[in-house]
């Protein structure tokens, strides 16, 4: 926890949070539990306690706005070739100290929050954009829920779908509202020890491993799963069988895994960049435990980046880092050659949006709630 700076005004009631009977009150969003004196914030920074209540005091702020290819999230079974709108906030409720987001996930200063956004306005700049989803990224959307959930609320109005770019560290009550509005989620499971998220994360496993199986088994939103590997902490050929045989075994072989590229960033600077080989090594290992769609990241390989029948073998999306190629599924996601099902969200002919990334800034003001 972090004593608060300066004044919190704009802030927004905050949900999940109870008073204690020591005086202070507890933050109930994620398993982190932050017990918070006047004045104090939590560790994410972004939920503070202000006259005995929790508040959020982000709602409405952007560290900023890019159309980015769906494929970049990553998110390769859901409306392919599509462009997203993607923005984030600030803070994050794991402390990894790998972070390849760190200026925003680990910023202090709200002079990070240049653009400032209504719901409606997000909503309407992705449907002027051409945007048929709205990513949070960049930082970890649940620790800003009450924003996040008002923006997908607005999206769904116009049709445009919502997703979540998250580590999944959340409480099942605040997971199961906020992933309501969420019509697809990419998971960074970072490992698949509890010493790795103790001593990288300042985290636990266990209740990532939750949230996974509440997303495949409870909710409608679509999942997708990714994991960095680190040279030496996390990409052992042990480790990376078990987490790829539980995700086979506990959420089914048809979710799809992405395994990327690491390079040094943050606090872990004396690590070397994942070597392409332990990557083809990792999909190798996941397929071989079941899993159907496996894929490697951060590094240029159309073989390893495209997709696959899971049935007859035939390559039914070709895909070159964001550029897709060949496309061989109906307008339902159905194999041309076999005519078996594609698992993902597939709604008409294929996106043609490509690699380019465009930065935008919405020029607007937000509203309060």
């Amino acid at each position: 926890m972090s004593e608060a700076a300066d004044s919190i005004e704009g802030a927004v009631p905050a949900r999940y949070w109870h008073p204690l009977d020591d005086g202070r009150i507890q933050c109930d969003l994620c398993p982190r539990e932050c017990r918070l004196h006047e004045g104090q914030r939590g560790l994410c920074f972004v939920r503070a306690r202000s006259h005995d209540a929790l508040v959020l005091t982000t709602w409405g702020r952007s560290s900023g706005f890019c159309v980015d290819p769906v494929e970049k999230k990553p998110l390769n079974h859901f409306l392919p070739g599509t462009p997203i709108l993607s923005f984030g906030t600030a803070g994050c409720n794991l402390s990894c100290r790998f972070c390849q987001n760190w200026d925003i996930s680990k910023s202090r200063e709200f002079d990070k929050l240049a653009d400032a956004a209504s719901p409606g306005s997000i909503a309407a700049a992705a449907e002027q954009l051409g945007c048929r989803s709205v990513a949070f990224t960049y930082n970890d959307p649940v620790i800003f829920l009450e924003y996040a959930l008002d923006v997908a609320s607005a999206c769904r109005e116009r049709g445009i779908r919502s997703v979540a770019v998250t580590a999944g560290y959340v409480s099942p009550p605040a997971a199961r509202e906020f992933f309501s509005g969420m019509d697809a989620a990419n998971v960074d499971l970072k490992a698949f020890t509890e010493r790795f998220y103790q001593q990288h994360c300042s985290g636990r496993l266990a209740p990532v491993l939750d949230t996974l199986a509440y997303l495949v088994h409870e909710s409608a939103c679509w999942v997708e799963i990714t994991t960095l590997l680190i040279p030496g902490e996390n990409d052992s050929p042990s480790e990376l069988a078990a987490l790829s045989k539980w995700v086979a075994r506990e959420l089914g072989p048809h979710v799809p895994l992405h395994f990327t590229a690491f390079h040094p960033d943050w606090k872990m600077t004396d690590k070397p960049r994942t070597p392409h080989e332990t990557l083809i090594l990792a999909r190798r290992i996941a397929l071989e435990a079941g899993l159907h769609h496996v894929y490697v990241g951060n590094v240029h390989d159309k073989a390893r980046q495209s997709t696959y029948c899971h049935r007859c073998g035939d390559r039914v999306i070709g895909r070159d880092a964001y550029v897709l190629s060949e496309w061989r599924l109906d307008d339902l996601g159905r194999c041309r050659r076999c005519g078996t099902q594609c698992p993902g969200v597939f709604e008409g002919p294929r996106g043609n949006w490509g690699a380019r990334r465009q930065p935008v800034r919405l020029g607007l003001s937000a509203a309060r709630p």
